[in-house]
């Protein structure tokens, strides 16, 4: 069975790939949009009079909106499949960017960073549907890892673009102009995107690769059952952990690289690429690096667990970056922390889908989701007490060091196997 597995491998077609590459450049629209708040930071608030409390908050209300939308949007998609649930999410978050343009007031930009939050929540939940449609188990990791490296992408191109539309056009133009990316990739996926077994270019020797796993029912399965599962908290309990040193480092660290280097809207760019551009290696490697695991004959336990083991290792040196004063040293710190971070949030990514039934996936991707926006509004409730209290990162960076550690020691409690639950 394996030798014929194998052998179908090598004759089917690629056209899953192209599935992954609207989900990348989805993903890279996706952190252009959240991410442009960071890099304008200095000057709104400079234009608004925010202090380090007023911003916080604006990016609370922007988590609170994801934390509700990430657990809908995952059941969503669970109920009306990855094509149309994707559409809705991208419609809502590129209207909501727009909206960006045209606020006046501290509730005004907290009220559309609200409807981005909700509309950007779904992107995930989609995304891992669609993966989980289109590929086998054994290379879904290394699918999520491609996707998600849009993720870096987007963080790399944002602090290029935006500050040159800023200074030409006003930052409220640069709102305007990069919601057009949204409004092309809709047109975009709404015409590529079906499922496998739907579409015409796709032969069927891909289909019978893409189905090589044990079938599972395609039933809808209710969020009664999936919160008794332990496997269902072991994702969710990760997520609380990690996803909030991934807010820090998107919406903090050109603040941060301001205060720290005596950096501004323009300088600060070549710095962020660097450490965006490690970021996406990581979010590649993550992925590769289970898989190739996984095809030496280890188990999907083992596999994902030591790649999360050396990510956390990899994250540990971010402790000091608060003492360093050179800024490429810093930078290559920091770059390696949000790389290791994008390693393990490949493998954390692959969990439902490793654990779950298909129809399971987008519901435990939103809980999880939500349990990270959750982290993440009392991760930024604290920086803006820390930066305004004490003025100092350091206590930021020590919880950054130590949140994956934690995030894998509860992963293996709850689930010490990684094996498929039955609900």
């Amino acid at each position: 069975m394996a030798e014929a597995v194998q052998r179908a491998s090598e004759r089917v077609g690629r056209y899953r790939w192209v599935v992954v590459g609207l989900l990348f450049a989805a993903t890279a629209i996706n952190y252009v949009d959240r991410q442009m708040i960071g890099v304008l930071k200095p000057t709104l608030a400079a234009e608004m009079k925010w202090s380090e409390t007023d911003y916080a908050n604006v990016v609370f209300w922007f988590q609170a909106a994801y934390a509700i939308g990430y657990i809908g949007f995952g059941r969503i998609v669970d109920l009306i499949g990855a094509r149309l649930g994707y559409t809705i999410a991208v419609a809502v978050w590129t209207v909501a960017h727009v909206a960006h343009g045209g606020v006046n007031s501290l509730m005004q930009f907290a009220a559309v960073r609200f409807g981005l939050g909700l509309g950007e929540a779904g992107n995930f939940p989609a995304g891992i549907k669609a993966v989980t449609e289109w590929f086998p188990q054994k290379e879904r990791a290394f699918a999520i890892g491609l996707f998600n490296a849009g993720a870096n992408v987007g963080a790399i191109i944002t602090p290029l673009l935006v500050p040159w539309i800023t200074v030409h056009y006003g930052w409220r133009m640069a709102f305007i102009i990069t919601g057009i990316f949204g409004v092309l990739w809709l047109a975009a996926w709404l015409i590529v995107y079906r499922r496998p077994q739907d579409h015409k270019r796709v032969t069927p020797a891909e289909i019978a690769y893409i189905q090589q796993d044990p079938a599972d029912p395609i039933v809808p399965i209710g969020w009664r059952k999936i919160i008794t599962v332990r496997e269902n908290w072991a994702y969710a309990i990760g997520k609380f952990c990690i996803d909030p040193i991934w807010w820090f480092f998107l919406f903090w660290l050109p603040g941060y690289l301001g205060t720290r280097y005596g950096l501004d809207l323009v300088s600060f760019g070549p710095p962020l690429v660097a450490i965006y551009i490690l970021s996406d290696f990581g979010s590649i490697a993550g992925g590769w690096l289970s898989s190739r695991l996984m095809r030496a004959g280890m188990t999907v336990n083992a596999a994902r667990k030591i790649t999360m083991l050396i990510c956390a290792f990899a994250v540990l040196p971010i402790f000091f970056a608060q003492s360093i004063d050179n800024l490429w040293v810093a930078v290559l710190i920091i770059g390696l922390a949000t790389a290791a971070h994008q390693a393990f949030s490949a493998n954390l990514y692959t969990l439902p889908s490793d654990l779950f039934p298909r129809a399971a996936v987008g519901s435990v991707v939103g809980i999880g989701g939500t349990a990270g926006a959750i982290g993440g509004m009392l991760m930024a409730k604290y920086a803006g007490y820390v930066l305004d209290s004490i003025g100092s990162y350091a206590p930021l960076f020590a919880v950054a060091a130590s949140a994956y550690f934690v995030a894998l020691l509860a992963i293996h409690l709850l689930s010490p196997r990684l094996e498929r639950v039955n609900v």
